[in-house]
């Protein structure tokens, strides 16, 4: 591939992120339409917005589209649903080709929209080099589109032996304030947070999206609750905007279900083994409400109930240049375990990068 080519789909990537927190539950989707070596037209898909990113590049080019190539990370649509389908719309505008970086998961296209096009006379070729940083841009919706789930990622912080609580004093952070803002890009990217009653009650945390970019939906905030301690007078209560649900069991006292509802916060009851809320259950409540994404920021209890019910499908490790040591600081991870090596949880893909000069993240699925 040609570097003009690669330029133009790199591009596609990036107009495609300008769609984060805008265009879920439907993928990030960025086109360039090219004519003679000229970008002609240009768009991006936002939910708001309906119209998808190869016909605002469409439209931008006007009649010069008449055979051009659109670049593009996804395969254009073959059906129809908010929008007529866009290979129509290509079809129609005479665009002698298309490049594609990935093809769409949905059944409903599913290599289906580039099989049209090319019936209809338009060349059509896959950057295929590109395919992993398409799919690693809309690892939600993939995930989705098959699953009917949110891809679920925990995030924690941690000292380089592991332990994110220490037994005595929590006060201060075990990560810099460069990497807390990280965190906060992951969370703008998230259609919803979770956390436990033991990380609310001691941290009085608020789980906003504090990036201050625009978002279509404000970040869904779930507190999981067995026995509805939340009180009233906590932070993430105090400034609910319809955007706080909290997950409990039949166990609750009736009277501080009836204390949350009548400020209007939605109460879940998910009973679930041992007394405790059904994270399964918790995680298809999200995905029947078209929430794609899912990030937990807990306690180490409900960080390893959350691995072992097999609800996590991602790690966001942020690890600090500091050792706490002992029995009695928390790991990320505590509750029963595994007892043998052979039958640990095992992650795979992984991948490290630096959020300041001596901190460092490691990204991985699990198995």
């Amino acid at each position: 591939m040609a570097p003009e080519e690669k330029r133009c789909l790199e591009e596609t990537l990036e107009l495609a992120y300008r769609g984060r927190a805008l265009a879920s539950p439907n993928p990030m989707v960025g086109a360039v339409l090219v004519k003679n070596g000229e970008i002609i037209g240009r768009g991006f898909h936002t939910y708001e917005g309906v119209k998808h990113a190869e016909i605002l590049a469409l439209e931008e080019a006007g009649s010069r589209a008449r055979g051009s190539t659109l670049y593009i990370n996804l395969e254009p649509c073959v059906h129809q649903a908010r929008t007529p389908p866009c290979v129509d719309a290509l079809i129609a505008a005479s665009v002698a080709r298309v490049v594609a970086a990935v093809e769409d998961p949905n059944p409903q296209v599913a290599g289906a929209g580039l099989a049209r096009l090319a019936a209809a006379g338009v060349m059509v070729e896959r950057a295929t080099e590109f395919e992993a940083p398409a799919r690693r841009l809309n690892e939600a919706f993939f995930h989705f589109i098959r699953t009917g789930l949110p891809l679920v990622t925990l995030k924690t912080a941690t000292t380089l032996d592991g332990k994110i609580s220490a037994p005595d004093d929590n006060t201060g952070w075990i990560t810099s304030e460069r990497a807390r803002a990280h965190v906060q890009q992951v969370r703008h990217d998230h259609d919803a947070i979770l956390t436990g009653i033991g990380t609310a009650l001691a941290d009085d945390c608020l789980l906003t999206d504090r990036t201050g970019l625009p978002r279509r939906l404000p970040l869904l905030r779930l507190v999981v609750d067995s026995q509805l301690r939340l009180p009233l007078t906590s932070r993430l209560v105090k400034t609910f905007q319809n955007d706080l649900v909290v997950a409990t069991t039949s166990a609750a006292a009736q009277r501080r279900r009836a204390a949350l509802e009548a400020l209007g916060i939605p109460v879940l009851t998910l009973d679930g083994p041992d007394g405790r809320v059904d994270l399964c259950a918790l995680v298809r409540w999200l995905g029947g409400r078209q929430k794609i994404s899912l990030m937990l920021e807990a306690g180490a209890k409900l960080n390893w109930a959350a691995l072992e019910a097999g609800v996590v499908n991602k790690v966001l490790f942020y690890y600090a240049p500091k050792i706490l040591g002992g029995l009695d600081s928390l790991p990320v991870a505590a509750g029963a375990g595994r007892r043998t090596r052979s039958s640990a949880i095992v992650l795979h893909d992984l991948r490290t990068f630096s959020v300041s000069p001596d901190e460092f993240v490691v990204e991985a699925y699990v198995r």
